[in-house]
C-alpha cells in the first residue's frame, strides 16, 4: 500500500484504516467514543487530518504501528456470516481466524447460506480496487439446483432474467439480471450442478435469478476469483495467498480495468 507523502494529510478514521488496524467505519466508532489519540491529545472526529509520516496515533494509549500487509484466503463454511459481529449472535468468519492475526476485513460478502472462496486483507486500498465495478472481476461458482437442469437453464441465465422489487425505485419495480456465462456441470435424477460466472455483484444475484425462474438453490459455492481458485483448502480453513496469486489478481484487476476503459471509449 502507498501511504500519503509527509505534507499530505488524510483523515484520522481513514488513517487507521491504512495502518492496518481496522475498517474505517470501526475506526470512525473508536474515535467517537474517546479511544483515540492524536500526538497525545484525545480526538472525536473521524476526519481530524493526519500525517501518517510524521503524527503519532494511538487507541486506548497503545500505539498504533503500520501493519504488515495480509491476504487471506478463506473456505467460508457454510453458516456464519460476513462481518465482524453480528446483532443476532450468529457465528462470523472470525471464528475461523486464529486470534493472533492483525485485523483483517472480507473482500466483498459471501452470505450466510454461501460458500466457498472469500478474501481477507488489512489492505483497504487492495480491497477496494477488488470490488470497485469498474475493474470487477469475474467470480465463478458452482451451484447445486433442485431441478434436472440442461442447457437451456444455462442460456436463460446468461440471456437474463427479470427479476422485482431489489432496484431502489419500489418494492413493484423489475430489475434484468444476467451471468457472464453459465454451463451444466453434471445432472442427477432430482438435482444438478451448474456453473455460473459473474462479472458483477449484485446483492444475492444468482439466488434471485434462479428464484425468479422456480429453481431452488440447494447449494452455493464460490470456486473462483479471477485467476484464483479455492483449490482443495478444507471447508473453514484459511490460508495466505502466495506472491503468485497476489500478483496474478493484481495483473487480473488491471486488465479487466483496461478493458472497461477500452469498451467504455468505443
Amino acid at each position: 500500500m502507498r501511504l500519503p507523502m509527509d505534507g499530505r494529510k488524510i483523515g484520522l478514521a481513514r488513517a487507521l484504516s491504512k495502518l492496518g488496524y481496522c475498517s474505517r467505519s470501526q475506526a470512525a466508532d473508536l474515535i467517537r467514543a474517546g479511544r483515540v489519540q492524536l500526538n497525545g491529545a484525545l480526538r472525536r472526529d473521524p476526519e481530524t487530518p493526519v500525517r501518517l509520516h510524521s503524527d503519532r496515533i494511538s487507541v486506548d494509549n497503545h500505539s498504533v504501528l503500520f501493519s504488515q500487509k495480509i491476504y487471506l484466503l478463506l473456505n467460508k463454511p457454510r453458516g456464519v456470516v460476513t462481518t465482524a459481529s453480528d446483532e443476532k449472535g450468529r457465528d462470523t468468519v472470525y471464528s475461523c481466524l486464529d486470534e493472533s492475526l492483525p485485523w483483517v476485513g472480507p473482500v466483498g460478502r459471501l452470505d450466510k447460506a454461501s460458500e466457498g472462496l472469500l478474501l481477507l486483507t488489512n489492505d483497504s486500498e487492495w480491497a477496494a480496487r477488488l470490488t470497485d465495478p469498474a475493474t470487477h472481476l469475474d467470480k465463478t461458482y458452482h451451484v447445486q439446483v433442485g431441478a434436472a437442469a440442461d442447457e437451456s437453464l444455462a442460456s436463460m441465465l446468461v440471456k437474463g432474467v427479470q427479476t422485482g422489487g431489489r432496484t431502489g425505485t419500489g418494492t413493484g419495480s423489475l430489475e434484468k439480471l444476467k451471468a457472464k456465462r453459465a454451463r451444466v456441470l453434471r445432472v442427477g435424477e432430482r438435482n444438478a450442478w451448474v456453473e455460473i460466472v459473474l462479472d458483477e455483484g449484485k446483492n444475492r444475484q444468482i439466488r434471485r435469478m434462479l428464484e425468479a425462474l422456480g429453481i431452488e438453490v440447494l447449494r452455493l459455492i464460490r470456486v473462483a476469483i479471477g485467476p484464483l481458485q479455492l483449490g482443495q483448502i478444507a471447508k473453514g480453513e484459511f490460508r495466505a495467498l502466495t506472491a503468485e496469486e497476489k500478483r496474478a489478481l493484481d495483473h487480473a484487476v488491471s486488465f479487466s480495468g483496461t478493458q472497461r476503459a477500452s469498451r467504455k471509449g468505443r
